[in-house]
């Protein structure tokens, strides 16, 4: 077992995909699931603002706070959450090629902000 530092990712938790992927990911990552806390992104504006998040920001993109306090987020904050699960290590590495992550920044941008819209709940 692996002593992975703590990993605190500000997700959206009335979004159901992003429930079940969180449930994916504790399941997959085994040991490695009890070295992530997940805060909720819309019960927790203040938790955001001293972490140095914009709210809205958050509900746009995927934001993961590392032990030292560095926010990544977008398909950074996936590689660095993937990178902790073996079967989605792989994944990981391709995600961060150059000529692909702008591309699927893009597409996860425009995804998001769609489901917010159809919900209601753009800011």
């Amino acid at each position: 077992m692996r002593d992975w530092p703590l990993l605190k990712v500000y997700y959206d938790a009335v979004c159901p995909i992003c429930r079940r992927d969180r449930a994916r990911y504790e399941r997959w990552a085994g040991d490695a699931a009890h070295s992530v806390e997940w805060v909720d992104v819309t019960a927790n504006e203040e938790t955001l603002r001293a972490a140095g998040v914009d709210p809205g920001a958050a509900l746009l993109s995927l934001h993961v706070e590392d032990h030292e306090g560095c926010i990544v987020q977008g398909i950074d904050a996936y590689i660095l959450l993937m990178r902790r699960v073996p079967r989605l290590a792989p994944l990981a590495w391709l995600l961060g090629l150059p000529g692909l992550k702008p591309l699927l920044e893009r597409a996860y941008r425009r995804w998001v902000r769609r489901r917010l819209a159809r919900e209601g709940r753009l800011p």
